[in-house]
C-alpha cells in the first residue's frame, strides 16, 4: 500500500486531480504520515499550490496526527510561499515547539512580502539567532531598498559575535554596490580578509561587482586577477562591470579570455556581451555573438534572446531584431519592451504601435517602459488620436504616476503639435525632473511658441539646473526667432555653467550664431572648440550658404575635407545648395562624384538637392536625369522637379509632373503649389491657376500664404487683369508685403498701366520708404510712356533721399578660379584695367545710340551718367 501511494504521489500536480486524490486517500499508519505530509507540503510549496496544501492540512487535522516540528515547518513554508502569511501566523502561534527554522521561516515570509516591521519584531523576539536569521534580515532590507539598514544589521551581527559566512558578505557587498559607496565597500573588504573569505569564490564575485558598481573598475580587475579560483559567476561579474563602466571593448576581451579558459557561458554573460556590441553599434560583431549563442544552445532562451534583439535594435538593424523576436518560442514583457523601444528609436513608429497592441492582447500586461515606448512611437508618426487613447489606458493603470511615463506623454503631445495638452500634462505633474522641463521647453520650441524662453526662466527659478538638452532647445528657439540678444545671454549662462566645452552645446551655439546672421562670430567659436563635431562644421557651412556667401561655404567645406572630417548627407546638400546660388555646375558635378564614392546617391535628401542644383545651374537635362534615376522620392524630390520645370519656363511639364505626383499619392505642400502657380503664370493659364489655388484649401487643407497670393497676382497681371490682381491684394486675409506689391509694379511695366503702378509704388514705399526699387520701376514705367517730367522727378527724389540702386553682383570662373564682382568693387587686383575697359565701352555705347529726338538723347545720357554716379565706379 505504502509503495503504491509513493509511486502515485510522485506524479501529483497541484491541481484539482491532486486534491481529489488526497481527499479519497484513507488514513495510513503514523510513521507513514510523517513522511507523506511533509512531502505533500514541500511539493505544494514548490508549486505554490495553495488549495491542495490546505486540503492536506485539513486531512492532517482530521486524522488526529500530531506533526513533528519538521512537518509543521514544511506547512509554514507552504503557506509562506503561497503568500498566506495570515495562515502561516496561525500555524506558528499554535506550534507547541519552535526551532530556529520556524522563526527564520516567518522572518523570511514577512520580509518577502515587504512587512519589515513584523519581520524585525519576530527577529527581536527570537530566543536564539543563527547566521541564517541574520542573513535573512540583511537580505530582506536589501530587497526592500533600505540599503543602509542592511549595513547596520551587518554591523550589529558582528557585535553580537555571530560568525559571518559567504552569504553574509555577498548580501552586504550588494548593499554597498547599491549605495555606490566605495569607502564602505573597502571596509567590508577588510572584514572579508580578516575572516579569511578573500579566497571564497562567492564572496569574491560579490566583491568584483561592488567595485565595478562603485566606478572603481581598476580595483575590480586587480581583485579578479588575484582570485585563485574563478567560476562563471566571477567572469560574469567582471564582464558586466566592464560594460557598466563603458569599457565595452575590455568586456569583449574578457569574454574571449573566458572562452579560452573553457569556462561555460550563462544568460548574464551573453546579456553583457550583447550590451557591449550595442554600445559599440557593431552589429557585425553582434551577429558573431548571435552565432556563438546558437552554438551554445542559448538561441531559444528568452533572456538571451531579449538581449540579442535589443542589440540589433540599438544597432538600427530592426530587420534582424524583428526576426529574433519572431523566432523566440516564448516572449516575456522585457522582449516586447526591447522591440517596441527599438522601433521607436529607429523611427518605425507604426510598427512599434502594432507591437504594443499585440502586447496588450498577450495577457503579459505592460509597464512604464512599454507605455513610454508606445508614446514615443505615437510622437514619431504624429499619431495624436492613438496617443490620447494610450494616455487613457495609462490613466487607468498605476503607471500614470511614473515620472518616466508622464515625460513620455508630454513629449508625445509636443511632437504631435498639441501644445495645449502638453502644457496641461506638465502643470498637473506632482513631481518634475530635468527631463520634464526639457520636454515642455522642447515642445514650445518645436511649435514655435513664444513661451520657450519664459519657461526656461521658470525652470531656473524652480531650482532645477539646465543640462545640455535644455540649452539645445532654448538656443534653437533663439535661432528660429533670430533673437541674437537672447542667444548671447544664453551663451553667457552656458559658459558660467561649465558646459561651454560640451561639443553638443557648442555646436548648437555655433548654429544659433549662423542663423542669426553673425557667421564670423560662429566661425571664431567653432575654431576655439576642443572637439569640432560634424554638427558644428555643418552649421558653419549652412550659415555661409544661407547668408549667400557661397564662396565661404565652399572654402569651409574644402577645409573640412583637409582635416579628414567625413561629410554626411546634410553637408553635401548644403554645399550643393551653395553651388546653386552661384550657378557653379562644375563644382556641383565634383561634389556629385564624391557623393557617388560615399555611396550616398540613393539618399532622398541628397537626390532632391541634386535635382535642384542642376536645374538652377541651367543643366535641366541632368536635373531630369537625376529625378528619373532616383529610387526613393519624397515630396521634396517631387517639389524640386516641379520647381525646376517652372523656373525654366516649362509650364506644361511642371503641371504634368504635379498631376503625376498626385497619382503617386504624394501629398503636396505649400512649396509645391507655389511652383504650380508659377508654372501657370509662365504659360498664361488663368483658369487653371484659380483651380489649383482653390484646390489647396478644399483638397489638402492648406491655407494660401503670401507666396501663393503673389503668384496669383503674377498670373492675373500677365494676362492683363491688373484690376483683378489689385482687388485680390486688397481682399486677401493677409497683410501684403513688399514682394507682392513689387510683383504688381513689375507687371504694370509690362502692360504700361500707370494708374495701378502708382498705387503699387505708393503702397511699397509706405512699407519701406528707402526701397530704391519702387522708384526705379516706376521711373521705367514713366519712361516707357515718355513721361519725362515724372522720370526726372523720380531721379530727383532718389538723389535727394540719397538712394542708390541695390548693388549688382556677378562672377565668372576662369581656370578653376572664381572671380566675383560687386558694383563699385575695388578689391580685384586688375581693378584699374577693368574700369578703363568699362569706360571705353560706355563711350562706344553713347556714340552708337541712334535717337529720334534730342530730348530722348539727353535723357539717355543723363541716365547713363547718373548710373555711373550711383555705382561709384571710380578707382581713384
Amino acid at each position: 500500500m505504502a509503495s503504491q501511494f509513493s509511486t502515485r504521489l510522485f506524479h501529483l500536480q497541484p491541481k484539482p486531480p491532486f486534491s481529489s486524490f488526497l481527499l479519497k486517500f484513507p488514513v495510513p499508519f503514523s510513521t507513514f504520515h510523517k513522511k507523506t505530509f511533509s512531502h505533500i507540503f514541500q511539493e505544494c510549496s514548490k508549486e505554490r499550490a495553495l488549495e491542495p496544501g490546505r486540503q492536506a492540512h485539513a486531512r492532517m487535522i482530521i486524522s488526529g496526527f500530531k506533526p513533528t516540528i519538521f512537518v509543521t515547518n514544511c506547512l509554514l513554508q507552504m503557506y509562506i510561499k503561497c503568500s498566506r502569511l495570515d495562515c502561516a501566523g496561525k500555524v506558528f502561534d499554535r506550534m507547541p515547539e519552535r526551532d530556529r527554522v520556524s522563526w527564520n521561516a516567518m522572518i523570511f515570509g514577512y520580509l518577502t512580502n515587504g512587512k519589515l516591521e513584523l519581520a524585525q519584531s519576530f527577529f527581536d523576539s527570537m530566543p536564539e539567532r543563527d547566521v541564517v536569521s541574520w542573513n535573512s534580515l540583511i537580505s530582506g532590507y536589501l530587497q526592500n531598498g533600505d540599503y543602509l539598514k542592511s549595513v547596520e544589521i551587518f554591523v550589529a551581527m558582528g557585535r553580537d559575535g555571530v560568525a559571518f559566512d559567504e552569504t553574509t558578505f555577498a548580501v552586504v557587498l550588494k548593499a554597498c554596490s547599491a549605495l555606490e559607496d566605495y569607502a564602505l565597500g573597502h571596509q567590508v573588504h577588510g572584514v572579508v580578509i580578516k575572516f579569511g573569505f578573500e579566497c571564497d569564490v562567492v564572496t569574491g564575485s560579490a566583491m568584483l561587482d561592488m567595485y565595478a558598481k562603485c566606478k572603481m573598475l581598476d580595483e575590480s580587475l586587480r581583485f579578479f586577477d588575484a582570485m585563485p579560483v574563478r567560476n562563471w559567476v566571477s567572469w560574469s561579474a567582471i564582464i558586466a562591470g566592464s560594460v557598466q563602466n563603458n569599457e565595452l571593448e575590455g568586456g569583449l576581451e574578457l569574454f574571449k579570455e573566458m572562452q579560452r579558459e573553457g569556462v561555460g557561458v550563462s544568460q548574464s554573460v551573453y546579456a553583457s556581451v550583447f550590451r557591449s556590441c550595442a554600445g559599440l553599434s557593431d552589429s557585425r560583431l553582434g551577429s558573431q555573438m548571435h552565432c556563438h549563442a546558437l552554438k551554445s544552445d542559448f538561441g531559444a532562451d528568452t533572456i538571451v534572446g531579449t538581449a540579442m534583439l535589443d542589440m540589433y535594435a540599438k544597432c538600427n538593424d530592426l530587420f534582424n531584431a524583428t526576426k529574433v523576436f519572431n523566432l523566440l518560442p516564448n516572449h516575456n514583457l522585457q522582449s516586447y519592451n526591447a522591440l517596441i523601444t527599438g522601433y521607436a528609436r529607429g523611427d518605425s513608429g507604426f510598427e512599434g504601435l502594432q507591437l504594443f497592441l499585440r502586447l496588450l492582447k498577450s495577457n503579459l500586461g505592460f509597464d512604464e517602459i512599454s507605455l513610454s515606448g508606445a508614446f514615443s512611437a505615437c510622437a514619431i508618426v504624429k499619431g495624436h488620436l492613438i496617443g490620447v487613447q494610450i494616455h487613457g489606458l495609462a490613466i487607468k493603470s498605476p503607471f500614470i504616476y511614473s515620472i518616466c511615463v508622464a515625460n513620455a506623454i508630454l513629449d508625445m503631445y509636443g511632437k504631435c503639435g498639441a501644445l495645449q495638452e502638453a502644457r496641461r500634462v506638465f502643470e498637473e505633474m506632482e513631481r518634475r525632473d530635468a527631463v520634464s522641463w526639457n520636454a515642455v521647453i522642447a515642445a514650445c520650441e518645436q511649435n514655435k511658441n513664444a513661451e520657450t524662453l519664459s519657461l526656461f526662466v521658470s525652470m531656473l527659478r524652480s531650482g532645477m539646473g539646465p543640462d545640455e538638452f535644455t540649452f539645445g532647445s532654448v538656443l534653437k528657439a533663439c535661432a528660429g526667432g533670430q533673437s541674437l540678444h537672447h542667444g548671447r545671454e544664453i551663451h553667457g549662462r552656458v559658459v558660467k555653467s561649465g558646459m561651454g566645452f560640451d561639443s553638443f552645446v557648442a555646436s548648437v551655439i555655433v548654429d544659433m550664431y549662423c542663423k542669426c546672421g553673425v557667421v564670423e562670430e560662429a566661425k571664431k567659436l567653432h575654431d576655439r572648440m576642443e572637439k569640432q563635431t560634424l554638427v558644428s562644421w555643418n552649421a558653419i557651412i549652412s550659415g555661409f550658404s544661407s547668408s549667400e556667401q557661397s564662396e565661404g561655404a565652399q572654402n569651409f567645406f574644402s577645409r573640412m575635407l583637409e582635416m579628414g572630417i567625413k561629410p554626411d548627407n546634410f553637408t553635401y546638400a548644403t554645399v550643393l545648395d551653395s553651388c546653386s546660388n552661384v550657378a557653379n555646375v562644375g563644382l556641383g558635378k565634383q561634389i556629385h562624384a564624391q557623393i557617388i564614392k560615399q555611396d550616398l546617391q540613393s539618399d532622398v535628401y541628397i537626390v532632391s538637392t541634386l535635382v535642384d542644383m542642376y536645374s538652377k545651374c541651367g543643366a535641366m537635362q541632368d536635373s531630369v536625369l537625376m529625378f528619373q534615376k532616383s529610387s526613393h522620392r519624397d515630396f521634396v524630390t517631387w517639389n524640386a522637379m516641379v520647381c525646376a520645370y517652372a523656373h525654366h519656363g516649362y509650364g506644361n511639364e511642371a503641371l504634368q509632373m504635379f498631376e503625376h505626383m498626385q497619382l503617386e499619392k504624394v501629398i503636396p505642400n505649400h512649396a509645391t503649389f507655389v511652383a504650380v502657380l508659377r508654372a501657370c503664370a509662365h504659360i498664361g493659364l488663368v483658369d487653371e491657376a484659380r483651380h489649383y489655388f482653390d484646390l489647396m484649401k478644399t483638397e489638402y487643407g492648406l491655407e494660401p500664404q503670401l507666396e501663393h497670393y503673389s503668384s496669383m497676382v503674377d498670373v492675373l497681371g500677365r494676362s492683363g487683369q491688373l484690376l483683378d490682381a489689385l482687388k485680390l491684394i486688397q481682399e486677401m486675409p493677409l497683410e501684403a508685403d513688399d514682394v507682392i506689391w513689387r510683383t504688381l509694379l513689375s507687371i504694370c511695366k509690362m502692360h504700361g498701366n500707370v494708374e495701378v503702378a502708382e498705387r503699387a509704388a505708393t503702397a511699397l514705399l509706405e512699407l519701406d520708404p528707402q526701397d530704391s526699387s519702387a522708384y526705379v520701376l516706376l521711373s521705367n514705367i514713366y519712361a516707357d510712356k515718355e513721361m519725362w517730367d515724372e522720370v526726372s522727378k523720380m531721379r530727383r527724389i532718389m538723389r535727394h533721399s540719397r538712394l542708390k540702386k541695390e548693388p549688382g553682383c556677378s562672377w565668372i570662373e576662369i581656370q578653376a578660379e572664381v572671380h566675383m564682382f560687386l558694383v563699385g568693387d575695388k578689391a580685384h587686383p586688375k581693378c584699374r584695367e577693368i574700369y578703363e575697359n568699362l569706360d571705353m565701352l560706355t563711350d562706344e555705347m553713347k556714340r552708337d545710340v541712334h535717337v529720334q529726338s534730342g530730348e530722348l538723347m539727353m535723357n539717355i545720357e543723363a541716365t547713363l551718367d547718373e548710373d555711373q554716379d550711383l555705382c561709384a565706379v571710380s578707382c581713384s
